[in-house]
This record gives C-alpha cells, sequence and structure tokens, in this order.
C-alpha cells in the first residue's frame, strides 16, 4: 500500500455502547477494547505506520462513575505493564501525553517504566493520550510560556516547542469510531490539517479490515493544506 499515513491518530469510541447492545457489563466494553487496541496496534506496525497515537482517557472523563474510572486506571496499568517487553523487543518507543498529576502513583509508575525502557527504540512510536485534553494542553504549554518569560516573538513553530506532542509531526489521519462526528477535544491544535474519517463501527467491532478500507480511502484523498 503506498502512500501511508507516517502519523495515525484514533479516537476509540463505542465501548460502553457495544456492552449495552450486547448485555454484558460496561467493563466488559473496555477489557474488549484493550483487546482491540493490541490487535490494531500490531496490525498499524505491519503496515508501516511509524507513529499511532491512541485517545485513552480524556479530562472530563473523570466525570465517570468512580467504579468505572477505578477499573479503567487498574486496565491502563496492567495494559502497560504486560505489553511493554513485546513492544520493546520490537522497538516500539512509548510515550504517554497528557496530565500525570491525578493519575494513580501505580499507573505514573508503569507508565515511567515503559518510557524509561523503551526511550531509544526508533522502529514505531506507540503514543497514548492519557489524561489528555487539548484545551488543557494549550493552556499549559501558554503557562510555561509565561513562567520562562522569554522576550522573543511567539510563532507557531515556537508554541508547538511547549505542546506535549513536542517533536512529533501533526497526524495525517484521525479516526472515530462509535458513529460520533466530533473530535472531543482531542489534539484539537494538531489536527488543523488532518484528514477525518467517522466509523460507525463501535470500537470493540472496529477490524482490521475495517482499518485497511479507511487507509485505501486515505490514499485518494489529496492533502492541500491551503494550497
Amino acid at each position: 500500500m503506498e502512500k501511508i499515513p507516517y502519523h495515525l491518530a484514533i479516537i476509540p469510541d463505542g465501548n460502553r455502547r457495544w456492552a449495552r447492545k450486547n448485555g454484558v457489563p460496561t467493563f466488559e466494553g473496555h477489557k474488549r477494547g484493550i483487546e482491540n487496541f493490541k490487535k490494531i496496534t500490531s496490525f498499524c506496525k505491519k503496515k508501516g505506520i511509524k507513529i499511532l497515537t491512541f485517545f485513552t482517557f480524556s479530562t472530563e472523563n473523570w466525570k465517570r462513575p468512580k467504579a468505572e474510572i477505578n477499573y479503567l486506571m487498574r486496565l491502563f496499568k496492567e495494559t502497560i505493564n504486560s505489553s511493554i517487553e513485546k513492544l520493546h523487543k520490537e522497538g516500539v518507543r512509548l510515550k504517554v501525553i497528557g496530565e500525570r498529576k491525578g493519575l494513580p502513583k501505580e499507573v505514573i509508575k508503569a507508565i515511567e517504566r515503559a518510557e524509561s525502557l523503551t526511550k531509544n527504540n526508533k522502529e514505531a512510536l506507540l503514543n497514548l493520550a492519557l489524561n489528555y485534553g487539548g484545551r488543557r494542553e494549550i493552556i499549559s504549554a501558554i503557562e510555561k510560556i509565561i513562567k520562562e518569560n522569554k522576550n522573543y516573538k511567539i510563532t507557531e513553530n515556537v508554541f508547538e516547542r511547549y505542546l506535549w506532542t513536542k517533536d512529533l509531526p501533526d497526524p495525517d489521519l484521525i479516526i472515530r469510531t462509535g458513529g460520533e462526528k466530533r473530535i472531543s477535544n482531542f489534539l484539537i491544535w494538531q489536527m488543523a490539517y488532518s484528514e477525518l474519517y467517522f466509523s460507525k463501527k463501535f470500537w470493540p467491532d472496529f477490524t482490521t479490515k475495517d482499518l485497511s478500507r479507511i487507509l485505501k480511502d486515505y490514499q485518494k484523498r489529496e492533502r492541500r493544506f491551503g494550497k
């Protein structure tokens, strides 16, 4: 396949609605979502996608029931710990963007260990947006600039150096599953010229064949960047 996106970002939406549809607990939907995350991640690496960013937990998700949040945090920790050795052997670097403040200590510990272990890997980058919000990221960048009190002109290039995604190219393609047609505060600075695709399928039902069809659709698009 030609013209594969260098940076693919995914909003894996629909775990809870998938659970309701199938008459199983919400937790089962999240568990199936993690299983699919692993399949899609492996598929993307085989296809030559160099950067894969997943929206795993937003700053707004703290409004969910406490039991669900606790389960998700435990799931994140267990998934990172159980997957990191395999990712490391495959040369994949793991990076987590978002605010560490507010996350459970055991989740932060798992993140720091994984990032440290894989920091020199060059084959691909798995970028997880955890406790992430696009508006919060922009405010954080402004706060850092003010704190440094640098006396220079603020340009887009300067500003981007203070974002959580610094040193990363903007996503070429953003996919959202679950049938919703909105971005939900995800990479709102970085998506200025990203191609968008909205899938009706809930995330646990989203397959590698679905992704292949989307990549073929992406190949047919002409990216002009305002030219």
